[in-house]
């Protein structure tokens, strides 16, 4: 589920559908219902969020439909799904573990750079610290105490840092005026200096934060993918070569790669969330 579309797969079945305006909850739930119903009746349900939910399910915020917030999911979704087994998680966390299934890895780290910046750990094949104790917000970790301001009211996160919109403004202020993103990315292939720099600086804050988070996960890998990351050839190798940079004797630096699914990833997540339904367990 997105802010603007809802994408589903049952099987080998795929579909999608676009919000509109928010009237109200119900009516969201029932093109939900009638788009799944075409696709046949699942037997569990895995359910990828953005929004901010609690332990039991209740959502605390979702920024793109604020007229969910308070409603339980396990309630609603209960109703929509009655019999069958259902179970939600953070978009970011599940397209780590998606991630770490496509390449046949048990730990890795992943960060999803686009609008904003998602992510997860995976750690022995599950999401870590487990789907019940919340979700690993990756993007809001302080990677510069004297940094921008971020959408969470907070200076300094990684998303207010390397986020698509954040590498734009640093493009903005190197060129004098926020270029397109398409004149964006044909400069960056173009090798123009204020593309290339603007760039570098978000890639060594993603390596900031990968390193920082490889010396307590120690993951096998980290992953790079995401809409924005992936419009711009060699994004990871340039996080790669910012890590070589924060090198420390004895701690190899952790390969960073880039990640396979694109924006499917939360959507092959869920799938996998519904063939687990443990890892939503309380």
């Amino acid at each position: 589920m997105g802010g603007t579309k809802v994408a589903f797969r049952i099987g080998g079945r795929s579909g999608e559908m676009r919000w509109g305006p928010f009237r109200d909850i119900r009516d969201d739930l029932a093109r939900v219902a009638a788009a799944v119903e075409e696709l046949g009746e699942p037997e569990a349900v895995g359910v990828a969020m953005p929004a901010t939910l609690d332990h039991t399910g209740t959502v605390l915020a979702w920024s793109n439909r604020p007229g969910w917030t308070g409603a339980n999911l396990y309630t609603l979704f209960g109703e929509v799904f009655p019999s069958v087994p259902v179970s939600f998680a953070d978009d970011g966390d599940l397209a780590a573990v998606a991630e770490a299934d496509a390449a046949g890895c048990a730990d890795l780290v992943y960060f999803g750079v686009g609008t904003g910046i998602g992510g997860g750990i995976v750690s022995g094949g599950r999401p870590w610290p487990g789907l019940a104790r919340g979700s690993c917000e990756l993007g809001h970790l302080i990677v510069d105490r004297n940094g921008p301001p971020c959408t969470c009211g907070r200076s300094g996160c990684l998303q207010a840092l390397a986020s698509g919109p954040a590498t734009l403004r640093r493009a903005a202020g190197i060129l004098g005026h926020e270029p397109e993103f398409d004149e964006f990315t044909q400069a960056y292939q173009d090798a123009k200096g204020w593309a290339l720099a603007a760039v570098q600086e978000t890639c060594a804050a993603l390596a900031t934060a990968a390193v920082g988070v490889a010396e307590l996960a120690h993951p096998s890998r980290v992953l790079i993918g995401g809409g924005f990351a992936a419009a711009l050839p060699g994004f990871a190798a340039e996080v790669a070569a910012q890590a070589k940079t924060l090198a420390r004797p004895g701690q190899p630096v952790v390969p960073i790669q880039p990640a396979a699914l694109g924006g499917l990833s939360s959507l092959h997540g869920a799938v996998l969330l519904a063939a687990n339904q443990h890892w939503g367990k309380h």
